[in-house]
């Protein structure tokens, strides 16, 4: 998930620079793998639609050089701005002892899924700069059960070459902080994919309704966040608000454990 997304400018062929924080949650998609042949097999409450050829987790497959059958367990929603089938392909690559690609192969988004630490992410995609442990964060995620084309959302975008986060980062010794510091920084896609979806909008609302100290969307939408002051603030939010819109998807979450060390 990306807790700032700053376009910085664009290449010539056509990729944009960007300079995001990006963080991994304690929920996500499950990727189970067997022996081949190489098929997909999709379930899980987002799964209508995703078995198709082109789907991010054959393509890695591929990639590597591997004939396995692959189960895609699929609890987040689809093209919703939070990396889920980058993080879905990144699990195949990993688990494939595969290197990681160059990110115009998979996407951006697929090398610092594949590192699996909160990241500073630049360039596009490929100039990551682990961050120091954060602090906890208490999050609520929100969606409006659509999804949002990533091309469209840059098409919409009015500049290109807008400034960058502080090339240091501030140290972040509690949540107080490292909010203080995420509201001196941007989306740059949330005004323009706001134009293509106002429930975006609608969104951000419920959750600064609820008590959220900061709100942003994520990535290119249409998920949005908001950072609570503690568990039980979020907890709370998340049921005001999934009783309030049932057509949403609504969860709560921190941010996921440091993965294990050898």
């Amino acid at each position: 998930m990306n807790l700032t997304l700053h376009v910085t400018g664009q290449r010539a062929d056509g990729y944009h620079l960007l300079d995001s924080l990006v963080v991994f949650l304690d929920l996500g998609d499950v990727v189970t793998l067997a022996p081949g042949p190489l098929s997909l097999t999709v379930t899980g409450p987002f799964a209508q639609g995703l078995d198709d050829p082109d789907n991010l987790c054959l393509r890695a497959a591929r990639l590597a050089g591997h004939e396995v059958a692959i189960t895609l367990e699929k609890n987040l929603p689809v093209a919703s701005g939070i990396g889920g089938g980058s993080a879905d392909a990144a699990a195949v690559l990993r688990a494939l002892g595969a290197r990681v690609p160059r990110p115009e192969v998979l996407g951006a988004d697929v090398p610092v899924c594949l590192a699996g630490v909160p990241c500073r992410m630049q360039g596009v995609g490929e100039k990551l700069s682990p961050l120091p442990p954060l602090p906890p964060l208490h999050l609520v995620l929100v969606n409006p059960r659509a999804g949002l084309a990533t091309p469209a959302v840059f098409q919409r975008l009015e500049r290109r070459d807008n400034p960058p986060m502080p090339a240091a980062l501030p140290e972040f010794p509690d949540g107080a902080a490292l909010v203080d510091f995420l509201a001196t920084c941007r989306n740059d896609l949330q005004a323009p994919a706001i134009a293509l979806m106002p429930r975006i909008a609608d969104c951000l609302a419920a959750l600064g309704d609820a008590g959220a100290l900061l709100t942003r969307m994520s990535g290119s939408g249409a998920t949005c966040f908001g950072i609570f002051p503690d568990g039980t603030a979020a907890r709370a939010a998340r049921d005001r608000i999934a009783a309030a819109r049932p057509d949403w998807w609504v969860a709560a979450s921190g941010l996921a454990p440091a993965p294990a060390t050898v």
